[in-house]
């Protein structure tokens, strides 16, 4: 018989590097997980994403278990190490801090399309543009399917 699921946590926490500390302490503290248990499985099952920042879903259950779903980097930070920037810009109607290419946008779509809610990559490429122009970066060239 499935365990009953009693809450979600969702957490962004950088990738081999969680810890007791906020936010990860408090937040799994309140709903009587074991901070230590989650902290290893997490860090042992993110080594290879070490320093990036990575979202997590944690399932707690009745018995005070846990399980959880890593998910991709935001749209938004993959689009700040393409461009090679630390943040966006304060106006991005205004102040363009950079630009990338649809190519860039196209590898970004594709990696981020299992946590979107569409299944096509022109629909994810949109997504991930809109992203982009929201940071004040600007999009090299005509978009594939306008042409």
């Amino acid at each position: 018989m499935a365990k009953e699921i009693t809450g979600f946590i969702k957490l962004q926490i950088r990738g081999g590097t969680a810890n007791p500390a906020p936010p990860v302490g408090p937040a799994l503290g309140s709903k009587g997980v074991n901070i230590m248990e989650f902290c290893k499985q997490f860090n042992a099952r993110t080594q290879n994403l070490a320093g990036k920042l990575v979202p997590v879903v944690i399932s707690v259950y009745g018995d005070k278990s846990f399980s959880f779903e890593i998910k991709t980097s935001p749209a938004a930070t993959q689009i700040l190490e393409q461009v090679k920037l630390k943040k966006g810009s304060p106006e991005s109607n205004l102040v363009k801090v950079g630009s990338i290419s649809w190519d860039q946008i196209r590898v970004i779509a594709e990696s981020k399309i299992p946590d979107l809610n569409t299944e096509k990559v022109e629909s994810a490429m949109r997504m991930v543009a809109g992203t982009a122009r929201s940071l004040g970066v600007t999009l090299k060239g005509k978009a594939p399917w306008e042409k």
